[in-house]
This record gives C-alpha cells, sequence and structure tokens, in this order.
C-alpha cells in the first residue's frame, strides 16, 4: 500500500516518525513530503539522524506569509503531488496549514484521508488551528484519535464514521526518545543546571507573542519567578530576545528536541503555550502552568497537573508557588503503542 504523509513543521516530524516506523514494518510504501510551512535551523541532518527519521523526498519549500497565502501554495504544491503519485492513503497531522491543505489537495482528488490527532478542539475559533482541525476532521475518511474526549467531540458533530481511539503518538515518541536523550544530551551540564531546580519556560503562540501586553505580562512573572530564587530558562531565537529588555532571565539558544525533553523532565515545573509541551510534562509527571486561555489538552488540566494561567501575571505566580507533584498520571493518552494500532488499522481500511 502506497501512502503518502504530509508534514510542515518539527513536531509534525518527531509525531510522524513512530508511525513511519510501523507502517514500514506493516510492509507499506510511504513517501513523506515537507511543505516548508515552518523553517527551523534545526531541523538539520543531525536532526533527522538522532531521532531515525528518514529525511523528505520532496520539499515543497512553501516557506511562510499569511494563512491564505500559504495554505493556497501548498494546495497548489500538493495536488501535483497526489496526482503525480496516485497514493491509497494521504496521510496527515495536528491541526497546521500543512495539515488543512493535505486533506484539501486528497479529498479534491478522491483519495481517501488519515488524520492523526483528530477530534482534539479548544472551542476557540479565532485560532487558525481549529479551522484547521474542525475542517480537516469532517472532510477525513480515518479518524485517529488520542483520547476518548476527542471521540466524543466527533460525535458531536455528528462524525462517527472510520473513528478508532488509539492513543496519543506524541507518548509513543517520548517513550523512545527519552531513552536516547538521557543516553547522549548534556544540556544540564552545559547549562549548569539542577534537577528540578528550575523552571522551563517557551512562548510561540501568536496569541501571546503579538500582543504586546500578553507577552510583557508573562515575561513580567518569569522575571519575578527567578527574583523569587526560581531560575527560568527561556529557549528563545537571538532575534526574538531584541524585544525583551531583561537581564533576569536564562535565555538560551532553542534546542535540539532530546535536549528538550532533558530539560523538561528535570525541571522543577514548566509554563508555555505550547501543546505539545503540556503533554511532555504531564507524562513526566512535572506540574505545568500553561500560557493561553484554554486547551486542547482537556485531561491534564482535569488530573491537576496543569493549570490554565493565560498571561495573567498574578495567576502564573500563583499557579507556580501551588504546583507540586503529588498526583499520579493517569493512562488517559494510550499505552505507547498508538503507531502500530494506526498501521494495523489503516492496511484493510480503503473506502
Amino acid at each position: 500500500m502506497k501512502i503518502v504523509t504530509i508534514i510542515g513543521a518539527r513536531p509534525q516530524f518527531i509525531k510522524s516518525a513512530p508511525v513511519s516506523r510501523a507502517l514500514r514494518e506493516c510492509g507499506h510504501s510511504e513517501l513523506l513530503v515537507h511543505t516548508g510551512q515552518h523553517y527551523d535551523y534545526l531541523m538539520s541532518k543531525v536532526f533527522f539522524e538522532e531521532l531515525s527519521i528518514h529525511e523528505p523526498a520532496i520539499n515543497l519549500g512553501v516557506g511562510s506569509g499569511s494563512h491564505g497565502q500559504q495554505t493556497g501554495q501548498m494546495l497548489l504544491g500538493l495536488e501535483g503531488v497526489v496526482k503525480e503519485q496516485k497514493p491509497d492513503w494521504v496521510l496527515v497531522y495536528g491541526d497546521t496549514n500543512s495539515t488543512l491543505a493535505g486533506a484539501l489537495a486528497a479529498a479534491k482528488l478522491h483519495v481517501p484521508v488519515a488524520h492523526v490527532e483528530a477530534g482534539l478542539r479548544s472551542f476557540n475559533r479565532r485560532m487558525p488551528e481549529e479551522i484547521n482541525r474542525v475542517l480537516t476532521d469532517h472532510i477525513s475518511d480515518l479518524l485517529f484519535c488520542p483520547t476518548q474526549t476527542s471521540v466524543e467531540n466527533l460525535r458531536n458533530e455528528g462524525i462517527n464514521k472510520g473513528v478508532h481511539l488509539v492513543g496519543d503518538v506524541m507518548y509513543d515518541s517520548v517513550l523512545h526518545n527519552i531513552k536516547l536523550a538521557e543516553k547522549h544530551s548534556d544540556i544540564l551540564e552545559k547549562l549548569k543546571l539542577k534537577n528540578k531546580n528550575y523552571a522551563l519556560a517557551t512562548v510561540h503562540r501568536a496569541e501571546n507573542t503579538d500582543e504586546p501586553e500578553r507577552l510583557n505580562s508573562i515575561f513580567h512573572a518569569f522575571e519575578q519567578l527567578s527574583q523569587n530564587g526560581l531560575p527560568v530558562i527561556v529557549p528563545l531565537h537571538p532575534r526574538s530576545r531584541q524585544s525583551l529588555k531583561s537581564t533576569k532571565l536564562s535565555f538560551i539558544d532553542p534546542v535540539s528536541y532530546l535536549d528538550m525533553l532533558v530539560l523538561e523532565k528535570n525541571a522543577q515545573v514548566i509554563l508555555t503555550d505550547s501543546g505539545g509541551v503540556q503533554k511532555e510534562a504531564y507524562w513526566f509527571g512535572v506540574p505545568c502552568v500553561t500560557l493561553r486561555d484554554e486547551t486542547e489538552w482537556l485531561e491534564t488540566v482535569e488530573s491537576g497537573w496543569n493549570v490554565l494561567a493565560g498571561s495573567n501575571y498574578d495567576r502564573i505566580i500563583t499557579a507556580v508557588e501551588k504546583a507540586h507533584t503529588g498526583q499520579q498520571v493517569q493512562d488517559v493518552y494510550g499505552n505507547g503503542r498508538a503507531a502500530e494500532q494506526i498501521a494495523n488499522l489503516i492496511s484493510p481500511s480503503l473506502p
């Protein structure tokens, strides 16, 4: 069976890695297509080698642009790929513009679509990711859900056919890669960090970075935490630091995925607006403060591991002060074998 997998950002490569391995083990032929939606200088040959990921066979090189411009260029390029390759399935991940463009290109050419991470909802239609998720789910033939909540979200929208609860492929990836990370990463030694003696923070979503009031409030809270004796480590591109005049924070260059896993696992608390980092904090049993007003990963909040603080200074400070690790992580994201289930389900499922 021939499968075209479409991805456009570093997190999607990480998610696709365990699925690609499982597809190969089932004897499928996979063509990996990178839209070029996000250019990441860390996504070099070393990135693919350290995670045992095949480099893309095709890179469309679309690059940045407005949502309409970016999605339109991807749709044009992917339509040509699908026409030429004539795959049995087009496989897409998550909620990026690449996800939607890949699903649209396939659906319009009557090629069945499989969506990994189907059914996620923040219920905030102002988020471009939410639009991408909803539209992709409604034109997909196979919907691989990470949680029971995502299954119920689809059911509430009238989507019942082709829905499968498989667990989260990110959990597969974390279980596989943390072993590599702890073997090869020396990031703690480089930064002179002690286990559970620092906070790790990531800020990248437009709702925060494009809103000066929100961004200033978040970094003001980071500075206060540092003054209170909890060093805050912030991986941030040098260009992004120029507008942040703080001398109290520990800015570092963006790190590799393996280094990031080690930083997450050994942090006292994590502050983030990233969906993936929220889950990784949960799996490592590290308290998380989410710098957003809503999240798709409700299970992390309901379990007590994750607190939604938005950009509010007081809520961020209070959430960190009250963070603790007394709870037990629940197995709500599967058993680490989601990729295997996806590969098995896609095999006999031609519409």
